[in-house]
């Protein structure tokens, strides 16, 4: 069954003043989905989700919302008749209202006023709380009244500026995962900001990165991971490390450790120079195994350790092993390389 098209972003420019900071942008996201705009600081996700918002003009390009198109050159629509809602980084709750009264704030004249804060209230696990002040809440329930506000008046997309940003590590985790079964349950699309490459995977159907105001891929978690489009992709996402190859074929290079298969063909020549991808997950502990790296350095993960090893040729890639697998900087150790997402990019 075929996704409605909600959001679309076509041949955006956006910034502050004359200032551009976000070029050539093109996106879309379709009814019922979650996407996320992912990348480093001042990267343009920020600016890109205010101008989805109506808080930033657009220079070039334009953005539609259900067909409908709420801003490019020259126009703008107001961000309070674009039926989106936004949820802040700070939650900004009014302090002097109660639970129920922030969440009440935008639907004061709702017929059926007492029963969607009460509908609200359970759907964010608030039930009891409703008579408490922000003030009176920890972290996560003040996040959760600020979810329950933006989704109160139905909007037909939701924005999310670095919501989870307050919170400790486990809350970030456990909150993530709650609100995208809120969304979920309700139906509602969204657009969530983050530099956090986790909390995105754990909320997005789909994630753009960013690097330097330009989109870099636009696609699902599992094909970032596996299919990255370029060397930036690559190594934001899932701690990527590149070694030197040689192509043998358009699907295989020669490289210090060993002949490595892509099953994403490479345009390159045979003999060509290219940087092959690794990750953590590629290298394999095998001590019997005549190939050798040195440990630089480890981080202990519980269940796994994170080893930094040291190739053959001096350069480094990053390893998972099993805990029992207990190794010191210095030590030698044997790997095979399993890797089942191995890709090629062009030597710069």
């Amino acid at each position: 069954m075929t996704q409605a098209l909600l959001l679309n972003l076509r041949n955006l420019a956006c910034g502050y003043q004359d200032q551009r900071v976000v070029q050539d942008l093109n996106l879309h996201l379709n009814a019922g989905d979650i996407g996320c705009l992912l990348g480093p600081s001042g990267c343009g996700k920020t600016t890109t989700l205010r101008a989805i918002a109506g808080f930033e003009p657009v220079h070039e390009g334009d953005i539609s919302l259900a067909g409908e198109v709420i801003s490019r050159a020259g126009f703008t629509l107001a961000p309070e008749k674009r039926r989106i809602g936004m949820v802040f980084q700070d939650y900004a709750l009014f302090p002097h209202l109660s639970v129920a009264e922030n969440i009440a704030f935008g639907i004061r004249n709702h017929p059926r006023l007492q029963q969607v804060i009460d509908e609200m209230l359970e759907l964010v696990n608030l039930g009891a709380l409703g008579k408490r002040y922000p003030h009176e809440l920890s972290g996560g329930q003040q996040q959760r009244v600020a979810l329950a506000r933006a989704l109160a008046p139905e909007p037909q997309l939701l924005l999310l500026d670095e919501p989870f940003s307050n919170l400790d590590g486990e809350l970030r985790r456990r909150l993530s995962h709650e609100v995208r079964d809120i969304l979920k349950a309700r139906g509602t699309s969204a657009i969530l900001v983050t530099h956090d490459q986790e909390e995105a995977f754990a909320v997005s159907d789909q994630v753009g990165v960013f690097n330097q105001g330009r989109l870099e891929q636009w696609d699902t978690p599992y094909n970032l991971y596996h299919q990255p489009l370029t060397p930036f992709v690559a190594s934001f996402i899932g701690q990527g490390y590149f070694i030197r190859g040689q192509l043998a074929n358009a699907q295989s290079a020669h490289t210090e450790l060993g002949l490595l298969h892509s099953q994403q063909p490479h345009s390159g020549a045979s003999g060509s120079a290219v940087d092959v991808l690794l990750r953590p997950d590629d290298i394999v502990y095998a001590q019997d195994s005549a190939l050798k790296m040195r440990v630089k350095s480890r981080t202990f993960q519980g269940a796994s350790t994170l080893y930094r090893l040291q190739t053959p040729s001096g350069g480094q890639l990053e390893a998972i092993f099993p805990s029992h697998a207990e190794h010191s900087a210095g030590d030698e150790v044997g790997i095979r390389v399993k890797a089942e997402h191995v890709v090629f990019f062009q030597t710069p």
